[in-house]
């Protein structure tokens, strides 16, 4: 077990709640974005996908704050939220101005990639809707306290978004600890948003800042290194299951920093090509110390972005439900490399099939 306080569901409207930008994706399937003549349409967001997951892999109760421009983009992804069964309730619709000039809502195009070919993530997010919300647009009070929530998250991408993004989400973790909810955030470092705001430097700045008011912090090794500074030596960017221990070593290293972490999780990949990876997960509690999940070599991807949410997902479910950290972690290691193996950046999992693999079960079929 962790030392984890969680709000009892009976006390509570919500058992999880998301903060962060729901973005339209635009994904041309097997091809390429310079050559698609059409595309399908997704939504997706790092930290709403966590929220999604939750809904509809695992029958919690979720909602997503966020802001959306109000004109026919906004609703198309309106009505995908409402497909995935996350509550509306709380978007800030923000007038449109016709062209896009003050306020729009972010689009992304995601490229599968396959064999040597890696994945790709084109972005068209500037000005939109929710990098413009800033402290007093949301009433936490009433969110976390009249309404009642059991975990809040929310995440790096989001953070990098604006200085008010940023300056939003200190609100938020400060008001989500004043009323006893749990704070999970996901590092989720994507040099693209912070190059032409400081880089890695403003990373660091942003997210010591909000540190010290979370307690399940998440992220993969580059998380770790580039948004905290914590070095891991001698490994590169794909950490392999025989780097363990020296991982390990970096988690009591940011535990020592920051004594309020009552756990610390990461994905481990190592990419053999776009379409086959190694995928694990540890996972750390004062309580339990270092925990891992089933280490899966050559995992086959049919799409990657998205894995890491599902994670997250996995593990807050896990926690949620009173499962040891042990249980959490294949929880969510077993829920990221089912997400890996549909379309989009959203989970098509069910909690039965979660719980199959992260119990051993294979890919036979089921009759």
């Amino acid at each position: 077990m962790t030392d984890l306080r969680i709000r009892p569901a009976s006390e509570c409207r919500f058992d999880a709640v998301s903060l962060g930008e729901v973005m339209l994706r635009l994904d041309p399937g097997e091809g390429r974005i310079r050559t698609a003549r059409s595309f399908r349409a997704w939504e997706g967001g790092g930290e709403y996908n966590v929220a999604r997951g939750l809904r509809r892999a695992f029958g919690l109760r979720t909602a997503v704050v966020t802001a959306l421009a109000d004109n026919e983009i906004g609703r198309l992804v309106e009505d995908m939220i409402l497909a995935g069964g996350v509550d509306p309730s709380f978007i800030s619709w923000v007038p449109y101005d016709g062209i896009g000039r003050s306020v729009r809502n972010g689009i992304n195009f995601t490229e599968r990639g396959f064999g040597v070919r890696g994945a790709l993530g084109v972005s068209d997010r500037g000005h939109t809707a929710v990098s413009q919300i800033k402290p007093g647009d949301v009433d936490w009070d009433h969110l976390f306290g009249e309404l009642g929530v059991r975990w809040f998250h929310t995440g790096g991408i989001f953070a990098a978004l604006s200085e008010s993004a940023a300056a939003t989400v200190i609100e938020a973790v400060t008001a989500a600890k004043r009323h006893g909810t749990v704070v999970s955030y996901d590092l989720n470092y994507r040099p693209s948003l912070w190059k032409a705001i400081g880089g890695q430097a403003k990373a660091q700045q942003v997210n010591r800042e909000i540190a010290p008011f979370i307690d399940v912090m998440i992220g993969n090794e580059e998380d770790f290194t580039a948004s905290l500074g914590f070095e891991v030596e001698g490994t590169d960017e794909n950490l392999s299951a025989l780097q363990v221990d020296t991982f390990a070593a970096m988690i009591a290293t940011a535990a020592a920093a920051y004594p309020n972490f009552q756990v610390i999780a990461t994905t481990m990949r190592t990419v053999r090509s776009a379409s086959i990876n190694d995928w694990g997960a540890i996972a750390w509690s004062p309580s339990t110390g270092v925990v891992q999940a089933t280490h899966r070599e050559r995992l086959e991807i049919l799409d990657r972005v998205g894995g890491g949410d599902s994670f997250a997902s996995g593990l807050i479910y896990g926690l949620l439900d009173g499962q040891p950290l042990a249980t959490a972690v294949e929880y969510g290691a077993a829920h990221g490399a089912l997400a890996m193996t549909t379309p989009g950046d959203t989970t098509m999992a069910t909690k039965a099939e979660v719980l199959k693999l992260a119990a051993g079960g294979g890919a036979r079929v089921d009759r």
